[in-house]
C-alpha cells in the first residue's frame, strides 16, 4: 500500500509531464490540444517501436490504428446518399443531398483529403462529416477522393490519382450523371490534400484539350513546399502540436522516397544553399522577406546556406518538382488559377507556405481571399466530433464553407 501512494503520484508526475507542451496563449482550448497531442505522439512513438523490430511500417500500423478506433459506424445519412464509386481507376466517396423541386443542377466539391499523403482516408469519420456536412450546407456533390498513399505509393501516384478522378469527374456526361452544373466546380482539399489540389489545378489551367475547369479552389492549412524549412512560421512553431516541424519534413521525404538520413540537411536548408545551382532559379519564387507582411515576418531571419548539399536534389529531384510544390509554379501557371481561397492558422508551421502563394497569385492578377485564424492550429478544422471537438474546428469550417457558398 505504501509502495502504491509513491507510484501513483510518480505515475501522474510523468503523465503530467508527458502531456504538457508549453503553448501561446492564444490558443483555443489548450488542454484539449496538448491531450490530443500526447494520443498522437504515445500512438506514433507505438508504431515506430513496431517498425524498429520489423513486424510492419510504421504508417500501415497507423493507419490501422486510426481505421480501428474510427467512430463511423454508417455510410449513409438520413438526408445525404453516399456512394462509393471507380473514377478512372481510382477509388472515390460521393455524397449528394437529395432533389429539390424545380432544381436542375447542383453546385460541387471535388475534395481531396490531408494526412501527410500517408494517413487518413475518405472513409474515416472525420473526414465523412465534413463532406457531408459541405453536401448538405451547400446543397452539392461532393466527391471526396481516396487515393493512394504511403508507403504503398509515393510520389507522383497520389498526384495522378487526384489528377485523374478529377479529369474523370469533369467529363461532360459524368457530370450529367449526378446532375452537376459545369459552371460551378470547385477542388479543394486539406493539408497534404490542399497541396494535391492546388497543384491538380495547376496542371487542369494547362490542359488545352480541357473543355471543363473549376471555377473556385479552397486550400486549408495547405503544404506547398519544400523549399525552406525556415520559413518564419516553421521556426515560430518548430515545436507546435500536431505538426512539428520535424514531422513534416518526414512527411515530405516519406512522399518523395527520400533516404530519412536526409531530414537534418534539409531542416537547415543544405539542399537549397547558394551553391547548388539547381535551386537558384526557383528562389525568387519563394523569397518569403518580400512575400510576408511584417507581423508574419516579425524578427525572424532567413536560413540561407552558403555551401549546401547538390547531391539532394540529385536524389530527390522532385523536391523541385511543380506537381510536388506547387509554389514554384510560374507566373504564367499561377495567372491561369481561378478564384482562390486560402486559409491559415498562426499556430502552425505551414503558415506561411498557404500566405506566400496567397501572394504569388494575388501578384499574378488572381482574386484571392486569405481566410487567417490567430487562434487556430494546423489540422483543426476536420475536429469537431467528440472527443476531438475543438471550437477551432467549428470556426473555421463555418468560415470555408460560408465562402465556398457566397462563391460557388
Amino acid at each position: 500500500m505504501r509502495a502504491a501512494w509513491v507510484l501513483l503520484p510518480a505515475l501522474a508526475a510523468l503523465s503530467a509531464y508527458y502531456v504538457y507542451r508549453p503553448l501561446p496563449g492564444t490558443v483555443s482550448d489548450p488542454w484539449k490540444l496538448m491531450l490530443l497531442d500526447a494520443t498522437f505522439r504515445a500512438v506514433q512513438q507505438t508504431c515506430h517501436l513496431i517498425h524498429y523490430l520489423r513486424f510492419s511500417h510504421h504508417l500501415i500500423v497507423l493507419n490501422y490504428i486510426i481505421r480501428t478506433f474510427d467512430k463511423l459506424k454508417s455510410v449513409s445519412s438520413e438526408d445525404i446518399n453516399i456512394t462509393d464509386a471507380v473514377f478512372d481507376g481510382v477509388e472515390v466517396r460521393v455524397f449528394e443531398p437529395p432533389a429539390k423541386r424545380d432544381e436542375r443542377l447542383k453546385r460541387s466539391v471535388v475534395y481531396i483529403h490531408g494526412g501527410g499523403w500517408a494517413l487518413a482516408s475518405a472513409r474515416t469519420s472525420l473526414y465523412n462529416n465534413l463532406c457531408r456536412i459541405m453536401a448538405e450546407s451547400l446543397n452539392a456533390v461532393v466527391v471526396s477522393v481516396e487515393y493512394r498513399l504511403v508507403p504503398e505509393v509515393c510520389f507522383p501516384e497520389q498526384f495522378h490519382d487526384a489528377l485523374r478522378a478529377t479529369k474523370h469527374f469533369l467529363q461532360p456526361d459524368v457530370l450529367a450523371e449526378y446532375s452537376v452544373d459545369p459552371s460551378r466546380i470547385a477542388i479543394s482539399g486539406d493539408s497534404a490534400g490542399g497541396n494535391l489540389a492546388a497543384a491538380v489545378c495547376q496542371q487542369l489551367s494547362k490542359d488545352e484539350h480541357l473543355t471543363i475547369r473549376p471555377k473556385l479552389q479552397a486550400l486549408i492549412y495547405p503544404v506547398l513546399q519544400a523549399f525552406d524549412f525556415n520559413t518564419p512560421s516553421y521556426q515560430q512553431n518548430m515545436n507546435m502540436p500536431i505538426l512539428p516541424r520535424h514531422v513534416m519534413i518526414h512527411y515530405w521525404i516519406y512522399y518523395l522516397n527520400g533516404n530519412y538520413d536526409l531530414a537534418h540537411s534539409l531542416l537547415i536548408n543544405n539542399h537549397t544553399a547558394l551553391d547548388v545551382g539547381q535551386a537558384l532559379s526557383f528562389r525568387g519564387h519563394l523569397n518569403w522577406t518580400s512575400l510576408l507582411p511584417p507581423s508574419f515576418k516579425k524578427n525572424y531571419k532567413p536560413v540561407i546556406q552558403t555551401t549546401g548539399k547538390a547531391e539532394i536534389i540529385q536524389e530527390i529531384p522532385a523536391l523541385l518538382d511543380v506537381r510536388a510544390v506547387p509554389l514554384l509554379a510560374e507566373n504564367e501557371t499561377l495567372q491561369l488559377q481561378p478564384k482562390t481561397y486560402i486559409l491559415t492558422c498562426e499556430n502552425d508551421v505551414l503558415r506561411d507556405d498557404g500566405v506566400m502563394y496567397a501572394k504569388r497569385l494575388e501578384n499574378a492578377g488572381v482574386e484571392v481571399t486569405l481566410d487567417h485564424f490567430d487562434d487556430c492550429f494546423h489540422g483543426c478544422m476536420i475536429f469537431t466530433i467528440w472527443p476531438t471537438d475543438f471550437s477551432a474546428g467549428i470556426q473555421t469550417r463555418n468560415s470555408y464553407i460560408k465562402w465556398l457558398d457566397e462563391n460557388l
